[in-house]
């Protein structure tokens, strides 16, 4: 028997805003940080944990620097981050078949 598909979801990953994070960062070069607040409905602080967490995970790269004389904060999603985002994809995928299955 194979392993249920739950299994395969990664906990750093699978979390709502860590999901929601790579997922917006994978459709850019790169992401500044008020547009990732705004779209994930999320304070400063509750969007700088999470991306701390998947930036010591190997998952972002995170860039601070100014725009204008303004600082701001941009994410970048890494290739093991890509992978992982791959992975959780696929898993769901898998959880979604069996479940359509019945």
């Amino acid at each position: 028997m194979s392993e249920h598909p739950t299994a395969a979801l990664d906990d750093v990953v699978h979390q709502r805003h860590r999901l929601g994070i790579l997922t917006i960062a994978s459709e850019a070069k790169r992401v500044e940080f008020g547009y990732l607040r705004t779209t994930l409905e999320l304070t400063a602080g509750n969007l700088s944990r999470h991306i701390s967490v998947l930036e010591e995970a190997g998952l972002l790269e995170v860039e601070k620097g100014y725009e204008g004389k303004r600082p701001r904060t941009w994410v970048a999603i890494t290739a093991a981050g890509r992978g992982a985002l791959a992975r959780e994809m696929a898993a769901l995928r898998a959880l979604l078949a069996r479940h359509d299955e019945r």
